[in-house]
Formats: C-alpha cells, structure tokens, sequence
C-alpha cells in the first residue's frame, strides 16, 4: 500500500510585502508552514518577523502578497478572520486583565450569549477539557493578577485554544520566563504538535530553536535567508546567517580590578504591596571596576531591590550607600537625587518603566535628563541639541531603523532596549543597575550589550547586574549574589561558581555562604 499524500502546508505564505513609511519591513517574504509542525523563526530585532506574523493574525495588511490556510488561499483583515481560519497568537506582552479570573479572561469576547451563567458553566467545562488534554493546569477562579507570569503564559494559551486555534503563534514566549517555567512551556508545545496543533515560535534564543523546532527560517532585514531542518544546522550557522557575519559567542574579558566601595546596601528591609517580605536585611558592596550579577528565581526580591537602590521605592529600614552619601529612610533617594550621585538605572521592564512608547525616540532618548542645561533652557527645550544626541546615541548603539522621530512603538523590543541601555550607558555614571538587559533581544545585540557593559566595567564603573538568564550572569558577573525569598543566601566569586552551586542556592537547598559586604 502506497504512503498517503502529504497534505497542504498549514501555512503558505507567498511574496508577502509591508512598509511603514520609509522603513520596509517585510520584503517580498514567501515560506511554508507544515501541518503539525514546531517551526521557528529567528532574525535580528528589526528583521521583520513580529511584522509578518502580525500580518498573519490580522494586526496589520500586506501591501501585497498572498496567504494560504491548509491550501485554500484567505484573505486576513483583523484577528476576527485569522480566529475564524484557526490562528490563534499569544504575545509577547500578554493580553489579560489583572483583575479578572481565568475564565473571565477566557471567555472575554467569546461569553456565549446573553445568559452568562449558562456560558460561564460551558466554558469552564471545555477549560477543563482543554487543561486536561494540553497539560495546561491552572485555576479558574484564580485572579490573573496574583497568577506568576508562567501561569499567565498558559492562560494566553488556553485563550487561543478555547477560541478554537489550530494554527499557535508565539512571540518571543520565554523572554520573561524562569528556566523551569521555559521547560514546562516546551513540554506544552510538545504535547500541542503531538495532537495535531501548528506552532511558530519566533525567539531570538538560538538554543530554543534547537531544543523544540523541526524546521527554522531566517530572516535578515525584511527578507528569508535562509531555511534549515533543525536536525541539519546549529547554533553557530544560525547566528552567522541572522547577523550576515562570523559571531563571537564567548565573551572575552580580562580579570576585573576592584577599586573602592561604590554602592553598599546595609540591611535593607521592604514589604510589598501584599505585606509579604521583599527585602530581608539584604547586605552586600559593589566596587569600581566589578559586574556583582545578582541571580535568583524571578520574584525573589530582585525587582524590588533595584527599585530602592534606583530611588523609586524606600526601604523602611536599612541604608543605601552611593560614594559615601547616605540614603535611608529618614534622608530617602528619589531617581532624580540618584541620578545626581551619578547612579544610572536600566529597568527590567522597557515598555513600562524604562520608555514612553508613544513618544519619538529623540524623547525617550532623553527621558530622567531632559533638565540638563546642553538640552533645555529657561522656556525652551534645545531641539537641535536634542535630536543630535538622539541621532549619535542611535548611530553607537545600533539602533535601528536610524529615525530619531519614529515612536518608540514602532521599535522592535530589542532596539527599543539598546536606545534605554545607550541612555543611560553614554552618561559614564559611577555605578550602573541594570535589570534583565538582554530580555528580547537577538544574539547579535547580546554580544553588542555584553561587551559595552565590559567597557563600562573597565573604565571603572561599578554595576549591578540583575537577570534570570544563568547564563548571562555566568558570562558576564565577577562576583555572585544569589537571592532566595528576599534574602542574599549566597555571595560567591564567579570562578568558584557553577550551574549547580547556584542552582541550590537559588532553591535555597543549599546553606547560605554568608553574605558579603567586602
């Protein structure tokens, strides 16, 4: 008996073409999706592919170019019509309201008529159905809000099945993602595919690619370059065809040389906003010329303490130390009097706390400095000083595309990162906190960042570097400081350090070292 016939692709995609102004985003982009399928999609932040696959949920229309589902040739609008041919589409940024349980999230949009109750009883049966089936377990009843962002992740997906999704498309999924959550995220995609689902994963972590995906095109500015079976390359042919040129992907630095204290903290004490312990007596320095990495399962008191050494929280009791001026909480910092002692600050979260996204990049380039006398003067702001310093900070960070009056909106992710990190960067502050300064951002800019944070390091700036990415901290750090439930339970040197050490530690499994403040 002969072999049956391989189906249509779940996804055609025939010379697909979308500019936005002068920048062309996608260049007459053709490529297949199979049936059933892990696919991934890579390229540089900026290379189009989060705008071809907004084009295939509906957000946006192709200039030209055709879409096929399952071989029927379909026209995609608005993301009504991609749910009604089975595209669903989690986001990088996740979609929910806070206040809302579960299935209230679930059901938005889709309440089953006018008899909530009737619909409410239907959908927690087919949510029940879905999460036993997928291995999507999460309580219904739970508030989003209180949910950690794993949990929040499944509900997207719950959502985008529930509304019927055969086709999943997922954006940079684990950018904010723990290592166990990332995991428990692939065995999910695992189980989609073996039932039947099509998934694109579009990431720019090269070792995801090769974990989960059966086949990988990449992309470079607006185009398909290239398209590999998994199984045929590896990381080091993928970084050179998403980048266009060889990649260093080990970090070369020279041993660090410490010099004085610049940034101590003295038993730190905060309660968030729930009252549970954030901060508990949290000692540690950091020195000229050292990267300290703080690792630690996110949620651990990590935010918090970049935000009271930042000035934008006040521990109740403890003192921070920068240079020697004190700040406590009967004398406390705020991110102006910060910024004045020469601390300058990369938040974890870009969007939120680090840009105002319908601003022009010449704003937000400026954003915390906008008083300085090169920029402002007694009535008016200095515009042609503005907008040079915009136009040099894009041109020595990479940012692209190259428009200092685009809206920081219509940056990827990963360039609206390197204008936050070039910021605060060409201010040569004595000490830097920096908070998950790779998240979303491709390798080519990772070594990019990587390496201007060595720089900073060497010409003696003392930084503060928070991420959930063992790896960067191993890469990057001189010193360790492990948290666990608001506490520093490790303070190790980063040659006596290894995965499994800090793995211990960040689980608390392991006796604190002792905290150091030398």
């Amino acid at each position: 008996m002969a072999p049956a016939e391989p189906g249509p692709p779940a996804i055609e995609l025939r010379g697909i073409d979308k500019r936005f102004g002068a920048v062309h985003a996608n260049r007459a982009v053709s490529m297949q999706i199979a049936s059933g399928s892990i696919t991934g999609i890579v390229g540089e932040n900026g290379a189009g592919k989060s705008t071809l696959m907004s084009i295939l949920y509906g957000f946006y229309e192709a200039d030209s170019g055709e879409i096929a589902i399952n071989g029927r040739p379909v026209r995609i609008r608005n993301p009504r019509d991609a749910l009604r041919v089975g595209i669903g589409m989690v986001h990088q940024h996740f979609v929910l309201i806070d206040p809302f349980t579960v299935l209230e999230n679930i059901m938005l949009g889709a309440e089953g008529g006018v008899l909530l109750r009737r619909g409410k009883a239907l959908a927690r049966q087919e949510l029940q159905r879905l999460e036993g089936e997928y291995g999507l377990g999460v309580d219904p009843d739970a508030v989003v809000g209180t949910l950690p962002v794993g949990a929040q992740q499944r509900v997207e997906i719950l959502k985008a099945l529930y509304r019927g999704a055969e086709i999943l498309i997922l954006d940079e999924p684990t950018g904010v993602l723990t290592p166990q959550e990332t995991d428990q995220l692939f065995r999910i995609l695992q189980t989609l595919r073996a039932r039947g689902a099509t998934v694109i994963l579009i990431t720019h972590k090269l070792r995801e690619i090769m974990a989960v995906t059966d086949e990988v095109y990449v992309m470079r500015a607006g185009t398909v370059v290239a398209h590999r079976r998994t199984a045929e390359t590896d990381i080091g042919e993928l970084a050179e065809l998403m980048i266009g040129r060889k990649l260093r992907l080990e970090l070369d630095k020279a041993p660090a040389k410490p010099g004085a204290v610049r940034l101590m903290a003295n038993d730190l004490v905060l309660h968030d906003e729930r009252g549970v312990m954030a901060l508990d007596h949290v000692r540690f320095a950091v020195h000229a010329g050292e990267i300290v990495g703080v690792a630690g399962v996110s949620g651990n008191g990590q935010s918090e303490l970049l935000e009271v050494l930042a000035g934008m929280r006040t521990a109740e009791s403890g003192r921070v130390q920068v240079d020697g001026a004190d700040i406590t909480p009967l004398h406390p910092g705020d991110p102006a009097r910060m910024r004045a002692l020469g601390v300058a600050h990369v938040p974890e979260d870009r969007q939120r706390l680090g840009l105002v996204v319908s601003f022009a990049a010449t704003e937000s380039a400026l954003l915390g400095y906008q008083r300085d006398h090169a920029y402002s003067g007694p009535v008016l702001l200095h515009h042609h000083a503005i907008n040079r310093h915009c136009r040099t900070l894009m041109e020595e960070f990479d940012v692209r595309p190259r428009q200092p009056f685009l809206r920081c909106a219509n940056f990827s992710g990963g360039n609206q990162q390197k204008l936050v990190v070039a910021r605060e960067l060409a201010r040569r502050p004595k000490v830097l906190l920096i908070g998950q300064p790779t998240r979303g951002v491709d390798i080519g800019a990772i070594e990019f960042i990587h390496r201007r944070l060595v720089e900073q390091r060497d010409a003696g700036c003392a930084i503060l570097l928070v991420s959930v990415e063992l790896d960067e901290i191993m890469a990057l750090a001189d010193r360790i400081l492990v948290m666990s439930d608001g506490r520093v339970v490790g303070d190790v040197a980063r040659r006596d350090a290894d995965e499994r050490m800090l793995g211990l530690m960040m689980a608390n499994a392991r006796p604190a070292d002792g905290a150091s403040t030398a």
